[in-house]
């Protein structure tokens, strides 16, 4: 699995993390590798049953792993993130940040500060891409915006 899937994967799981308490992330994290996934993606997002698998199927066991255990660091030093994040981005409570936005920045804030494998310029630009792919119309600009204060 190339690092841009594995991203998107942590992306998502970062993204439920706003729905639950953190009691309950160890079991949501189980089940979101059980989740229905499609081989492909189809212009009206529909799938029949024979075309869908779990993410369990999709997903080997070391990059289950890898996905997991990058998910686990940010969620240890989510406060820490958010904490940076209040400090650049002037005007803008954590609580009023949407929740694609809030989960991309969180992915990026970590890869900027505590991972020296991906340049700065790397994460900003991938956080850019997943904004595009998930987030409202404009939230690529706001998501370029905060991360560039980081550059």
């Amino acid at each position: 699995m190339n690092r841009k899937t594995e991203r998107e994967f942590t992306f998502k799981l970062l993204f439920m993390t706003d729905f639950y308490e953190k009691k309950e992330l160890t079991d949501e994290l189980l089940l979101y590798f059980d989740a229905p996934f499609p081989f492909e993606e189809k212009e009206d997002d529909s799938a029949s049953y024979e075309e869908t698998k779990t993410l369990k199927e999709s997903v080997d066991d070391e990059d289950r792993r890898r996905i997991v255990a990058r998910f686990v660091e940010i969620i240890d030093k989510i406060d820490e993130i958010d904490e940076r994040i209040s400090k650049v981005s002037k005007g803008w409570v954590i609580d009023r940040i949407g929740k694609v936005e809030l989960a991309i920045l969180r992915l990026a804030v970590y890869e900027i500060l505590f991972d020296d494998s991906i340049p700065t310029s790397v994460a900003i630009n991938e956080a850019v891409e997943l904004a595009k792919k998930f987030g409202p119309e404009e939230s690529y600009a706001f998501v370029n915006g905060i991360l560039a204060r980081f550059a």
